[in-house]
């Protein structure tokens, strides 16, 4: 790495510090930070692009945040703490932005139920987060006795009108992003991933795996200009899907435009002591047993309470039966990453309606970390001053003692510790 600042080529002669000199470590953790954020909000915008919506103050706050990082620019640690927060506010204008051009595209979203199981004859699972790209495949394979099958943050496909009219869209398969070598190496049939979590392929189905937009994979055919013909030769050319019903059937599709007509049904249980607490579980899933926190967590939530989640970190729990209260689902599965939006939304509503500001209601909200959008999530609530936060299942790797001690001061974010703990403590 070359140093700006002292133009030597570090662990060469001279300096030999490998980073910015001059910079403290907080520094450049905000720094690494804003720069992961950029890139969750570049995800959104990139998907949000491809069906027509643009954003010009989005599109100028790249320049400010990526010119922010040079090595020789800024050395103002509140300076760069703002400019997290304002990639928190572009992160809502994104998300926000995405929303509209999935809703215009393709319909309000609606409570669906998704069998996990498979149909016997031949078979394409679709993962990422590209609905654009699932509905040219949708119509590209219509009355070609193709099913098509989704995975991990593809789930809520199913609650949009204009992609479940497809009746060869007959359900998901496997759990978050990081199953995706076990699943695909069992699944017959090809395979088309959409966006960033996208796995470097296993051998044994390296030859039946496809790309389209972003996404990119060594030696892996590339879909261009919405064209999946050679995915739908690949698909009848391999073996079909055996008849093969599933263990749970899971419901996606709650949002703010579904959720706040409920509203007064909602407050009715709230003022009746039925409902006592919301928790907003969800973010991005990550390897590994630490994970299982969640899991725990959601299924040790109290039966008088409700869960909101979204994101690929519901795979640990969403096939819990939590049942409901007044017909309410206790569990409510918003939808995709980006749908945080509607929770932000349905907070706002709540806290309006009991007259109280959102950190004063019986909300929680408990994140799991992992990739950029998770951290562009967090940084817009954050930005919008929300307090009390529990984020794990284990700290961000970037994030220094020192960053972290300001982040708790400043907005008394917390970090996981055993779901018992945390959840007395956020009970009272």
């Amino acid at each position: 790495m070359f140093c700006n600042q002292c133009e030597m080529t570090a662990h060469g002669t001279g300096c030999t510090k490998v980073g910015i000199c001059g910079k403290d470590e907080n520094i450049q953790a905000l720094q690494e930070n804003l720069i992961y954020a950029l890139k969750g909000i570049a995800a959104y915008t990139y998907h949000a692009r491809e069906l027509g919506y643009t954003d010009p103050e989005i599109d100028a706050f790249f320049a400010e945040g990526l010119y922010s990082t040079l090595t020789n620019v800024d050395f103002d640690l509140n300076h760069f703490l703002e400019l997290n927060m304002k990639a928190g506010q572009m992160t809502i204008r994104a998300m926000t932005m995405l929303k509209k051009a999935h809703t215009d595209n393709f319909g309000e979203m609606v409570p669906t139920q998704v069998p996990t199981g498979t149909v016997a004859g031949p078979a394409i699972v679709v993962t990422g987060h590209n609905l654009k790209a699932l509905y040219e495949l949708l119509k590209q394979t219509e009355g070609k006795g193709i099913h098509i099958y989704t995975h991990s943050e593809m789930l809520p496909a199913h609650a949009y009108p204009g992609l479940k009219r497809f009746p060869h869209l007959v359900g998901n398969l496997g759990a978050a992003w990081c199953d995706q070598k076990k699943l695909f190496a069992e699944f017959p049939g090809a395979i088309v991933g959409t966006s960033n979590c996208v796995q470097i392929p296993l051998d044994s189905y390296k030859d039946r795996i496809f790309t389209v937009g972003a996404s990119r994979l060594p030696g892996v055919p590339h879909i261009e200009n919405w064209d999946f013909t050679p995915v739908i030769e690949k698909a009848l050319s391999l073996p079909p899907c055996e008849e093969r019903p599933g263990e749970v059937t899971l419901t996606t599709g709650f949002a703010d435009t579904n959720v706040l007509p409920m509203a007064d049904k909602i407050l009715e249980a709230v003022k009746a002591g039925k409902i006592r607490h919301f928790f907003v579980v969800g973010g991005c899933d990550a390897p590994g047993s630490l994970g299982n926190y969640y899991r725990e967590f959601v299924r040790q939530t109290p039966p008088d309470t409700l869960v909101l989640t979204l994101a690929c970190g519901k795979f640990r729990f969403n096939d819990l039966d939590l049942g409901t209260i007044d017909g309410i689902p206790r569990l409510l599965d918003l939808g995709q990453c980006n749908d945080a939006i509607a929770a932000i939304r349905i907070a706002a509503a709540l806290a309006e309606a009991l007259g109280c500001g959102v950190n004063d209601l019986p909300l929680s909200i408990v994140l799991s970390w992992m990739e950029q959008k998770a951290v562009a999530v967090l940084m817009s609530l954050l930005s919008l001053g929300i307090r009390g936060i529990y984020l794990g299942p284990k700290p961000p790797a970037w994030i220094t003692p020192g960053v972290l001690k300001v982040l708790q001061e400043q907005f008394d974010l917390h970090l996981t510790t055993t779901p018992e703990a945390d959840l007395k403590a956020l009970l009272g």
